[in-house]
């Protein structure tokens, strides 16, 4: 049975299929034929790889270079009796672990969603038998009977077709329902054009057929689909692959330092034991605690600004990635248009061209000639559109000021663009009420309808259809001129619907009768219009370096038109340079599509594996990836793409939980409104990180220098923790809600080989970190000198920490200005922050029980003075040292 699996189905003829799966058109299937077939094909589903156990993907999550250095910290800690920051430090890595364990959980569901869609009840003929049964049941051979609102169940090759429309959008990303046929095709043809099959999980709109099932289970579309999404790579963002480098990096340094220092104590006649304790403290004050938390609520912080602003994160890494997004992949139909037809040209025999104004479905609008506002609507045009609107099978309907159609959308936007005229829907139908109607038919590419004129008593016939067919039943003498303006209007990607009338005596409509006799009234543009707002956003995100993709199952031409009027291609931009469709997709190697993509802006007729591919290119060339996309077969490239990004409201359950993140709007709007906070978040991380690992840097140094100069330890293990825990959440949290800096959206994407700190960064730190060894080192030794006693300099030298860090906070609020240029107060939790800080430090030194606890004593007014000048001074240092460094001394502009 082998000769029934992945053949080129819409190509075969009909006897050659019945002959190859044993079938009869008529009888179906027998009892041992389906028998047999059960056996080997299985059942009609998908099937999964085997999934690791809940265990092993929970402590999969503690290997991470950072969970290890928190579990070192959490353990060091633990040992040195510090139980409440072991604790703390401990539920940290569990809260770490399990966001990460909750959301690769939630990661599955999208493969359990194609499963559910599978499944469905199908009529089927077996044994010369209309039989009702699950399509789980279902085998190749079987044949199945469709009418309008059935699920197709299975791959299914047409054998009959009666008006027969489907839904393949969730396929093909076409808006608009395919009219299919029976006639055999040729081999090499996309999804979109295979109009003699029928896919599962697709939805009949309109008709009946009958077909043959050709596959099922993991071998129809759907379930290659399913096995794409299965091998699609999770990519790690690149806020994680750094942050893991840079933990690997620090891992590594700490514990080199830690053996240096134990040796040369060692080495210096120190005890064991003592050194044991002094690289213990080393170790605790070069591991930044509070990094990992800081990260977790930046995120989440970011998540519930994007909320607000219509983008739902499902997961966190997300936020930060889209602010180093250097592509955008987006779908047409609407995301970056309206998914809604509108009458956008109307072009009558007497009077030529009109345009109409509107938004989506409003019926209201205004019409203009020549682009100038008609005050009075002209005979001709009145004529067509009320023609448009009485030979129409759909209607408007206005839920609390929220319009939608029912039916056709392509005959819902004739009916809107009648309404535009402000008539009374009411007097309308009962002036012209219908007596009779001729359906559309693919075969005949029209249809028409039959009303009484009650003010005339006259009967009218009106019909509407293809320019080449409703011109066939009309009296025009410049036949020529008219479709060669058609032409030109479909050359822009329009859809167009021609319309003619006529009076008649006969009661009903026989089509015989229609052959001549019309009076063509002229022809109708229609098309999904772009969004306003997301036409502002494709500005916005260009203008912020980033390269804007339309991917699409449309047409070529109407793809491109679009693109033109959003600006994703320029005004001058010629088709065969920007445009690539499916069919010459399949011709390129990986080599020349990977060299191809830096051009191409429009993808059209495009199939899932291919949309999978132009990712894959796109990261080859080192581009981080966002796709956007609602259908089934978006599902793959959503999860493979840096970031994907799944449609809200008509999008999927696939594509949802294939995603990174949802639209609850389907608007690109709001992914502008999303990259714009994805890089204040990466600016914050970085912000955060700035100001943390000096202190880091800080200890570690005082510890190391102490021990190589046979000094005392400056400060202890358990004021390490002291100043890294209360520091990290009541002063580097802070910084998570700074806003975001002016001009954010005119610089390019950051560099994703560009490390997480650059090297301006790096010195910068190394000199706040050596700046707090002489600071601290120095006061330290100098209070000792003068006869105070060691806790008392101890006490000093925490302060100086401390203090050193809340001042060099405001410096790193804005990394590349002056001190002088920024912003102080526009943070006001940093300035809470700060006066905690404040207070906690008085605590710290003149509480008893803290002086208990951490071994310090209070401290006298004049050394006070001396630790917040010393500490101030950190503001200049770093000033100046930013001047050395070339960082930029940038005053405020608008942005």
């Amino acid at each position: 049975m082998k000769h029934m699996i992945d053949k080129d189905w819409h190509s075969l003829d009909k006897s050659e299929l019945l002959k190859l799966f044993d079938s009869d058109e008529f009888d179906g299937l027998g009892k041992l034929s389906i028998k047999h077939k059960e056996e080997f094909f299985g059942k009609n589903e998908l099937t999964h790889k085997k999934e690791e156990s809940l265990l092993k993907k929970f402590f999969l999550q503690f290997h991470n270079a950072l969970i290890y250095i928190l579990l070192s910290a959490s353990i060091v800690t633990f040992f040195l009796q510090e139980y409440v920051d072991s604790g703390v430090i401990f539920g940290v890595i569990i809260i770490n672990v399990f966001v990460g364990f909750i959301q690769e959980l939630k990661a599955q569901k999208a493969i359990n969603s194609l499963k559910q869609m599978m499944v469905t009840e199908a009529l089927v003929i077996r044994d010369a038998q209309k039989l009702d049964i699950s399509s789980l049941d279902i085998v190749p051979g079987d044949i199945v009977l469709l009418e309008s609102g059935s699920k197709v169940p299975a791959d299914l090759r047409l054998l009959e077709v009666k008006d027969l429309k489907i839904d393949e959008s969730m396929l093909t990303g076409e808006s608009l329902p395919s009219a299919k046929h029976i006639a055999n095709l040729e081999q090499n043809i996309t999804i979109n054009d295979r109009k003699n099959m029928a896919y599962s999980g697709t939805y009949v709109t309109y008709g009946r057929a009958k077909g043959i099932v050709v596959a099922t289970g993991d071998y129809t579309q759907i379930g290659k689909i399913s096995t794409l999404i299965e091998d699609a790579n999770i990519l790690e963002t690149p806020l994680t692959q750094k942050i893991e480098a840079f933990s690997k990096v620090l891992l590594y340094v700490i514990l080199v330092l830690a053996s240096i220092t134990f040796v040369v104590g060692i080495m210096r006649e120190n005890s064991a034991i003592e050194m044991f304790m002094a690289s213990i403290a080393l170790a605790v004050g070069a591991i930044p605690e509070g990094l990992p938390a800081a990260v977790t609520i930046t995120l989440a912080i970011g998540v519930g600004i994007m909320a607000k602003k219509n983008a739902i994160i499902r997961k966190l890494p997300a936020v930060e990635t889209l602010g180093s997004v250097t592509t955008i992949c987006s779908d047409k139909t609407g995301t970056l248009t309206q998914n809604k037809m509108s009458v956008t040209h109307v072009v009558t025999q007497e009077d030529g061209e009109f345009t109409l104004s509107g938004e989506g479905y409003k019926p209201f609008g205004d019409f203009f000639k020549n682009g100038v506002k008609l005050e009075s609507i002209p005979k001709s045009l009145e004529q067509i559109l009320l023609a448009g609107y009485l030979c129409n099978e759909s209607y408007l309907v206005d839920k609390d000021g929220v319009y939608d159609i029912k039916g056709d959308p392509t005959e819902g936007a004739l009916v809107v663009a009648a309404l535009k005229l402000g008539i009374n829907e009411h007097d309308i139908n009962h002036a012209y009420p219908r007596i009779d109607i001729l359906p559309f038919e693919s075969d005949r590419q029209y249809m028409a309808t039959m009303h009484t004129d009650a003010n005339t008593n006259e009967t009218m016939i009106f019909v509407k259809g293809s320019i080449e067919k409703v011109l066939k039943l009309c009296s025009v003498a410049s036949i020529d001129a008219i479709e060669q303006n058609a032409k030109e209007y479909a050359s822009q990607g329009l859809r167009l619907l021609a319309v003619a009338s006529k009076r008649t005596h006969t009661s009903h409509i026989e089509e015989r009768t229609l052959q001549d006799g019309f009076t063509f009234l002229g022809f109708m543009a229609l098309m999904d219009p772009p969004r306003p707002e997301a036409i502002e956003a494709v500005r916005e995100v260009k203008q912020a370096g980033i390269n804007v993709i339309m991917i699409t199952g449309d047409h070529p031409q109407t793809a491109f038109s679009i693109a033109k009027m959003m600006d994703i291609v320029s005004q001058d931009a010629k088709y065969e340079d920007v445009v690539l469709r499916g069919v010459d997709l399949y011709a390129l190697g990986d080599n020349e599509l990977i060299e191809k993509v830096k051009d191409v802006k429009v993808f059209a007729r495009v199939e899932p594996e291919q949309k999978l591919r132009i990712v894959d290119a796109l990261q080859e060339r080192g581009e981080i990836v966002a796709m956007t996309g609602d259908g089934v077969n978006d599902a793959p490239a959503l999860k493979q793409a840096n970031i994907g990004i799944a449609m809200g409201l008509g999008g999927t359950e696939v594509a949802k939980e294939a995603s990174d993140m949802v639209l609850s709007d389907d608007n690109f709007s709001s992914i502008a409104h999303a990259v714009k906070e994805g890089r204040n978040v990466f600016d914050n991380l970085v912000k955060f990180i700035t100001w943390t690992l000096p202190t880091n840097l800080g200890e570690g140094l005082v510890i190391l220098f102490a021990i190589m100069m046979g000094f005392s330890l400056p400060i202890l293990p358990v004021q390490i923790l002291w100043i890294n825990m209360s520091t990290a959440v009541l002063l580097g949290l802070m910084l998570v809600f700074e806003p975001k800096e002016e001009g954010i959206m005119n610089r390019p994407p950051r560099d994703p080989k560009q490390p997480l700190l650059t090297k301006t960064l790096v010195y910068q730190m190394m000199i706040v970190g050596v700046y707090m060894l002489i600071a601290s080192f120095g006061l330290f030794h100098y209070f000792v000198s003068q006869g105070y006693s060691i806790e008392y300099a101890r006490t000093v030298a925490v302060n100086i920490f401390v203090f050193i860090e809340l001042f060099y906070l405001f410096n790193c609020k804005e990394l590349t200005k002056s001190i002088l240029h920024t912003k102080i107060f526009n943070n006001k939790y940093l300035l809470i922050g700060a006066a905690l800080m404040s207070m906690a430090q008085l605590l710290f030194t003149h509480a008893a029980y803290m002086n208990h606890a951490f071994k310090t004593e209070p401290l006298e007014l004049a050394t006070w003075g001396i630790v917040i000048l010393v500490s101030f001074c950190v503001i200049i240092v770093v000033d100046v040292a930013q001047i050395f460094l070339g960082v930029k001394k940038t005053s405020p502009k608008a942005s």
